[in-house]
């Protein structure tokens, strides 16, 4: 059956909002800010640090390494495929063309990473996920499991490049020695904490590489995306995201697994193993990560159960404006370690930024909550609905996310 081959001709002007999915979102959040966080704080910090760091400060890269990189960005990525069904059968109840909706939203998106990746972080992936966009909507007639077979060959396509050039790396080459790379870092660091124009310069100077990484892992984006699609197109969320059975069955199978990926990735990419396991490590991450970003969806939905719905409220209030906070995530950061403000790349621990995400994640809680008490769209969402509709959203009463959210009975 195909994604929307269900619709009655009839449909009903608005769809009830699916608040698992901006749960999942909300949640998202703050895996995607320990990553770039570590990214934007310098060069070492995803890594436990430079030479003479601390045991803390390598022992929290190791964790995050293992736990939460190359997780969080295929939830994203999911819900972003699943989304795209869901916006297809919006425009169907609108009686609106799908097509010229979705190719102003990508290039919504496209601009609104290009001007992200220039002023604030280059290792956006807005633009990525704009012009994979348009990949996804040529697939948009895949059954579901057609959709999820084509997956599973991207993933494990990957993974045997990535792999085979990661055991030769190992086999020819020789390990990077202490301080080796030094002049490039100290380079790096004094472009960073120069002024404005500096900053924008080291940004500029560093996005054909980063986009050079996003082509190299466009296919385990996309992977996310076809899976997202299938699974709106068999409504798995509307079906399973209360399922207390399903879901629990889904994180005994998939959790262990996961850990034992995300064990060997942090092995080979940060410790024990030295600097030319890393490619071997990104192909576990690439195969692995999956079990791991499933078990932690489905987890989650599992404790709505024993969390009050003030908790799960917090979370669907930040996932309704995940993008105005994706954003505000990067400013904040590009203030604190850029010339921009306090300049503190290179200058920080790693067990410091992680720190200061939980104080950053806890204030976007509060204020997205708060925001969305009195508007229907953050201000990034408000644009770049705007732009899709080729017009102002309609207004609309505004809806507390509490009152959406109810939990797993």
């Amino acid at each position: 059956m195909r994604p929307d081959e269900d619709l009655p001709d009839d449909l009903p002007e608005r769809a009830p909002r699916l608040s698992e999915l901006d749960v999942l979102r909300g949640f998202a959040l703050f895996g995607i800010l320990l990553v770039n966080a570590q990214m934007m704080a310098g060069p070492y910090t995803a890594f436990g640090g430079g030479p003479g760091a601390s045991p803390l400060d390598r022992a929290a890269g190791w964790a995050v390494t293992a736990l939460v990189s190359a997780k969080f960005y295929l939830l994203f990525s999911f819900l972003f495929g699943y989304s795209f069904v869901l916006q297809r059968r919006s425009a169907r109840r609108a009686g609106a063309a799908f097509a010229p909706r979705h190719l102003r939203r990508a290039a919504g998106l496209f601009g609104l990473g290009l001007a992200h990746a220039v002023l604030l972080y280059p290792g956006d992936i807005l633009m990525t996920y704009a012009a994979l966009s348009l990949v996804l909507y040529g697939l948009r007639g895949l059954a579901p499991r057609t959709a999820l077979r084509l997956a599973a060959g991207l993933v494990v396509g990957l993974t045997v490049v990535l792999l085979g050039y990661g055991l030769l790396t190992v086999a020819l080459t020789e390990p990077l020695t202490a301080g080796q790379d030094a002049p490039r870092v100290a380079d790096t660091a004094a472009a960073y904490r120069g002024g404005a124009w500096s900053v924008v310069g080291a940004h500029v100077r560093d996005l054909p590489g980063l986009i050079g990484s996003d082509l190299l892992y466009a296919a385990d984006l996309l992977a996310a995306f076809l899976a997202g699609l299938a699974a709106a197109g068999s409504r798995l969320v509307e079906r399973r995201g209360r399922d207390r059975a399903w879901l629990r069955g889904v994180v005994v199978r998939w959790l262990p697994v996961g850990l034992a990926g995300g064990v060997a990735t942090a092995c080979c990419e940060n410790w024990p193993l030295d600097s030319r396991w890393f490619l071997v490590g990104q192909a576990v991450a690439v195969l692995t990560a999956p079990a791991l970003t499933a078990s932690y969806a489905c987890g989650l939905l599992l404790l709505l159960d024993a969390a009050r719905p003030a908790t799960a409220g917090l979370l669907a209030a930040s996932g309704r404006m995940a993008l105005t906070h994706y954003l505000t995530q990067s400013l904040v950061l590009a203030c604190v370690f850029t010339g921009y403000g306090l300049g503190l790349y290179d200058r920080v621990g790693t067990a410091a930024v992680l720190a200061g995400c939980v104080l950053l994640y806890g204030a976007q809680l509060a204020l997205g909550k708060a925001l969305m008490r009195r508007v229907r769209y953050g201000p990034a969402e408000l644009l770049l609905r705007t732009v899709t509709l080729a017009r102002c959203p309609r207004r609309r009463p505004v809806t507390c996310p509490s009152d959406d959210v109810r939990p797993v009975p």
